[in-house]
């Protein structure tokens, strides 16, 4: 493993490794794990080390009798932007409220009218407020659906997806 071992070598171990050579670590423990290398005990009990370790000789010797090849750690997945809400799957919900919205307008239609000059009151606000719930969701899924040809576009892994190859 690279990173805090280099620097262990060079300095006999005394400089202190920060939080970012611990989550490396971490991540070296996780994919142990994942292969088969740690028991579920053991993985965490190496896991509270590394968060103890204050140098990088004490972060080398968590993962020293590990040999975890670079390809077992997965790439970093992109993150949406801090209070960016994301839609699951933006077609199936704008399908899905076309559907309601659709048929929203027949019972609409078919509810009773109070007399032969009056119009329905119950339909017209069935109508109105359906209309407005469609179109705020086709504002919010949209959205999203142009963002995600956007990121598609731009070559970049929409957010809460599992990139194409990958684990």
């Amino acid at each position: 493993m690279t990173g805090p071992q280099e620097p262990a070598a060079a300095d006999g171990g005394r400089l202190r490794a920060g939080h970012a050579d611990r989550e490396q670590v971490i991540a070296t423990l996780k994919a142990a794990f994942v292969q088969g290398m740690l028991a579920k005990d053991e993985f965490d009990l190496r896991v509270g080390r590394a968060f103890a370790s204050r140098t990088y000789a004490e972060l080398a010797a968590v993962t020293a009798d590990l040999s975890v090849g670079p390809a077992a750690a997965q790439p970093p997945q992109p993150v949406p932007a801090r209070g960016e809400a994301r839609i699951p799957r933006p077609g199936r919900v704008l399908t899905v409220a076309t559907m309601l919205y659709a048929a929203a307008w027949p019972v609409a239609f078919a509810l009773p009218v109070r007399g032969p000059e009056h119009e329905s009151a119950a339909g017209l606000g069935l109508v109105f407020w359906s209309s407005i719930a469609y179109l705020i969701v086709l504002l919010f899924a949209g959205a999203q659906l142009l963002a995600d040809r956007q990121d598609k576009r731009s070559g970049r892994q929409p957010p809460g997806r599992p990139a194409l190859g990958g684990g």
